[in-house]
């Protein structure tokens, strides 16, 4: 079998095999406490205790992963510091990308923010910039999302519901109004690799028209494959292997013209948020990585001018310590990966690198003050497991978009953290617990487990067109929810502690009136001033492209700079790849 053919665990199996390893326990030690462990267990605990030594934590979006009462070097007997845990900031990154972590480089607050127009969305980041926000997080409404414009019968009814309504370069120049965005990272949450191909040309012509050097722009898209054909629930859908593409002309564009921009954020979090396991989540986006970079590779890229701009968003929920665990294990599978199979030389390139957003899908409505605490404990987890970014879900989220207190409020809980709790001082404090390392050793064997089943089956693309991957989401989906319902999954003051003491209210957002009619009336406009043949001429050529093997951003800036509307891009790529419809799984 060639080693193109040979899955990922295949390939660090063979590389494991060849590696010397040094144990940190020597024999005579382990078998000391081991006969000591025995021993005790045999008079501390009855027989029944001891036949329940093992359990599984059953919690909102876990991995099933067993764990025992107790933990002790026997956990992990093999276990070699070099190699398994390291030092901050040298291979294998178990503890962090960088020597000093937070003490030299502190993560970034990135609160979501998107609701009405792109007016009333510039004045929430205004307010959350003033209060300490150090990066900025967009979030944009369902049409925009679904690439429809504002005065699309679909949007009837959505426009600025959820997130901010961005039509054209128009609304993209009033949603970054002064911004200084050559001081200011961005987070543009694109979602989908078609619409990342029509919304970030709109925010590169906006900067171009501010003269902005690309050079200077900062910040990431999503740009993920995942959340377009596996997680949307839209009406149109373009098949996964034209997706994909688009993607793959993102990244090359973006890593050529815009360098410092993280070309593309492999996305966990809605996939686990739409229902699969902690474990799925992060082998999806390994495997969407890796073929990502394989095609990348074939374009003729070198691997090292690619993947150093590559970054992971994921999901942080109820299980505490498996969270941690979780980070640093795909953080060192991720070392091996892009050593081991893509042979890459530069540091930068393996680095496992993310943004973390504490999970939606564990707040609920049911005394909602309790959630403070749920996303307290989430952020706990995202920065001892040494994440570069945190949003920190606001409590009312339960109910709608976050009003600006609450949103206030959970600034104010990293803020907490990162300045008055000494948490932030050690790099990986939690590192060497014999739990620890076993669950994180445990976590990484799982996720490369779920990998070689992707690739077993020909590959992520492969696995989102032949469905399986959609079923697999069902099957945990709908496991969950039974648990839920049965409380073999246990909520707080939903299915156990409830209380008939009604809590005191909450203040709920309350969206702006009138911008689906503003948002209409800007449309009417910007299409009866625009040169209508110039833009009829770049959305022509846009078609050719997608006909053609050439990147298609270049031709996606021009109909962005021409005053072309996102609905019009999306007809393109309908018309240009065609329709495809997703497996029936009901």
């Amino acid at each position: 079998m060639s080693a193109k053919q040979r899955t990922t665990r295949e390939i660090l199996q063979s590389q494991t095999l060849q590696a010397e390893r040094t144990p940190l326990y020597n024999p005579e030690a382990l078998e000391k406490i081991r006969a000591d462990f025995k021993s005790w267990t045999q008079e501390a605990f009855n027989a029944h205790a001891r036949e329940a030594w093992q359990q599984t934590p059953r919690t909102v979006l876990g991995s099933d992963t067993p764990r025992d009462l107790v933990y002790t070097p026997l956990s992990c007997p093999d276990f070699d510091y070099q190699k398994d845990l390291g030092n901050p900031g040298q291979e294998p990154y178990t503890r962090g990308i960088h020597p000093d972590m937070y003490r030299g480089r502190k993560f970034t607050m990135r609160q979501l923010t998107g609701f009405g127009s792109a007016e009333d969305t510039n004045r929430r980041m205004q307010f959350m910039l003033d209060h300490g926000a150090t990066g900025l997080n967009v979030l944009f409404d369902l049409p925009t999302i679904q690439m429809y414009d504002s005065d699309d019968p679909w949007a009837a009814g959505q426009v600025g519901m959820s997130g901010v309504a961005v039509d054209s370069i128009e609304d993209m120049d009033a949603l970054f109004k002064d911004i200084p965005l050559d001081r200011v990272s961005v987070s543009i949450v694109t979602h989908y690799p078609s619409n990342t191909a029509i919304l970030f040309p709109m925010f590169l012509a906006m900067a171009e028209e501010r003269g902005l050097s690309r050079d200077h722009l900062r910040g990431s898209v999503q740009n993920d494959t995942t959340l377009e054909q596996l997680i949307r629930s839209g009406a149109e859908y373009i098949p996964p292997e034209a997706c994909f593409r688009l993607q793959c002309d993102n990244i090359e564009f973006i890593r050529q013209q815009v360098p410092k921009w993280n070309s593309t954020t492999l996305n966990g979090y809605n996939l686990r948020e739409f229902g699969t396991s902690a474990v799925t989540e992060m082998a999806v986006a390994a495997a969407n990585a890796i073929a990502t970079l394989e095609e990348l590779i074939a374009r003729g890229h070198d691997v090292d001018a690619v993947a150093g701009r590559l970054t992971f968003f994921w999901s942080v929920s109820n299980d505490f310590f498996e969270e941690i665990a979780r980070l640093r294990a795909m953080r060192r599978l991720w070392h091996k990966i892009m050593k081991y199979r893509f042979q890459a030389k530069n540091k930068r390139s393996l680095w496992m690198r993310c943004h973390v957003q504490t999970s939606g899908v564990a707040l609920v409505q049911q005394e909602p003050l309790n959630n403070v605490i749920r996303s307290c404990l989430h952020s706990l987890a995202a920065i001892l497991g040494g994440t570069q970014s945190l949003h920190v879900d606001s409590y009312d989220e339960a109910y709608s978009v976050p009003t600006e207190e609450a949103a206030l409020l959970s600034l104010r809980t990293q803020q907490i953290i990162q300045e008055e709790s000494g948490i932030t001082d050690v790099v990986d404090p939690l590192g060497g617990s014999f739990y620890l390392e076993a669950l994180t050793a445990d976590l990484e064997d799982r996720i490369l487990n779920e990998l070689d089943k992707i690739e077993q089956r020909g590959g992520y693309v492969q696995a989102i067109g032949d469905g399986s991957l959609h079923r697999e989401i069902v099957d945990y989906f709908s496991k969950q929810h039974a648990d839920i319902e049965q409380g073999e999954i246990k909520i707080v003051a939903v299915n156990t502690h409830t209380s008939q003491v009604k809590p005191p209210p909450i203040n709920v957002f309350s969206y702006p009136e009138g911008v689906e009619a503003r948002q209409r009336t800007k449309l009417a406009e910007l299409r009866q001033n625009r040169d209508e043949r110039r833009v009829q001429a770049a959305l022509q050529n846009l078609k050719q492209a997608c006909g053609r093997s050439e990147n298609i951003l270049p031709f996606s800036l021009e109909c962005a700079r021409s005053r072309c509307t996102e609905g019009e891009l999306f007809a393109v790529f309908k018309e240009a790849f065609g329709l495809w419809n997703p497996p029936a799984l009901w």
